[in-house]
Formats: C-alpha cells, sequence, structure tokens
C-alpha cells in the first residue's frame, strides 16, 4: 500500500484509481477517520472521498429535548371546527 494514506480534512490526497481499487478498505478506513483523498484518472480529478457531512452522523435520539421545550402559555385546546375539517375519525 502506499504512503498516500495520510491523508488529512485539510489537505486532499490525490490517488489513483488503480490505487484507489487495491485498498479500498483502507481507504474507506481512513476517511471515516477524517482524511480526504482525491480520485485521479490520466491526471484528472474524478471524484473524491471524505467523511459524510456532519448531519449524517447525527441521528435523531428519542427525548433529546426532553424539557427544553415548552408550549406557549396561551396555547389552548384544537378546536372543535379543526377536528371536524379532517377526514376520518381519530
Amino acid at each position: 500500500m502506499s504512503e498516500q494514506l495520510s491523508g488529512s480534512s485539510r489537505t486532499p490526497v490525490k490517488i489513483g484509481v488503480e490505487e484507489l481499487r487495491g485498498n479500498l478498505a483502507a481507504y474507506l478506513r481512513q476517511a471515516r477517520l477524517g482524511s480526504t483523498f482525491l480520485i485521479m484518472s490520466h491526471n484528472e480529478i474524478v471524484a473524491e472521498l471524505r467523511p459524510p457531512a456532519p448531519s449524517y452522523h447525527d441521528r435523531r435520539r428519542p427525548g433529546a429535548l426532553r424539557g427544553r421545550i415548552k408550549l406557549s402559555t396561551d396555547f389552548g385546546p384544537t378546536p372543535q371546527d379543526v377536528f371536524d375539517s379532517r377526514d376520518g375519525d381519530l
């Protein structure tokens, strides 16, 4: 395997398609740890391998906002006409 596996998230490392194919698992492991790689074919960048955006890491956790959401003091019951306008039974 090449010494090119030392990429960081700030400085992408250029690797060829054959290098990526031969060491795919290692490059994926490095990307998971924060490294970024530019995949080259005939001296042209064809793809970028990097960690997913933070939004993909954070999953919703039930109860994470418990106690932090408060209803307005003037919040009242749902009016009957809103219930009547819905299709089907509730």
